[in-house]
């Protein structure tokens, strides 16, 4: 079986054929079993010995080797063909409208006219229904206008903010 393990920004194709263990193609000498606790493994490497704490969350691992915690992101080749086909088209490049999502009432305006801001960075703090929402950033960019101050009141499709 063939997964893709993304640690610390790089991917490993990982392949899985009985005893064997490819990683991106070259095999690796290791055995990993289980020892006592669920989350607890013994791993021999290289012909070196290992504990590792390996705590599992979906698709997610938090793995615990050395006193150093690595995320690492696992998904096998079916789920990646499955995922490939859901993403989410490209945001169009230029001018891009923030819009609120609700009527409510700006309590915060995070950025300025000129800023700069990173993909899902919160912009404004909208209140509806006693209910703080961060609206985000849904791509880097310049702030360009800013249509709002704190304590107005805005519908729902409002522009919020225009980025480019």
């Amino acid at each position: 079986m063939k997964y893709y393990a993304q640690v610390g920004g790089k991917e490993y194709e990982v392949t899985i054929e009985g005893e064997e263990v490819l990683v991106d193609g070259q095999l690796i000498d290791t055995d990993l079993k289980q020892s006592g606790v669920t989350e607890l493994y013994s791993m021999l490497f290289d012909g070196a010995s290992y504990e590792l704490l390996i705590e599992p969350e979906r698709s997610n691992y938090a793995v615990t080797l050395l006193g150093e915690q690595f995320q690492i992101q696992v998904e096998d080749e079916y789920t990646r063909k499955l995922n490939i086909g859901r993403k989410a088209p490209a945001l169009p490049s230029g001018d891009l409208s923030v819009n609120a999502p609700i009527p409510g009432l700006v309590v915060k305006v995070l950025v300025a006219e000129g800023d700069e801001v990173e993909e899902d960075q919160a912009m404004v703090i909208l209140e509806a229904m006693k209910m703080e929402n961060e609206i985000r950033s849904q791509r880097s960019g310049t702030v360009k206008m800013l249509n709002v101050e704190p304590g107005q009141r805005v519908e729902q499709n409002e522009v919020l903010i225009i980025l480019e």
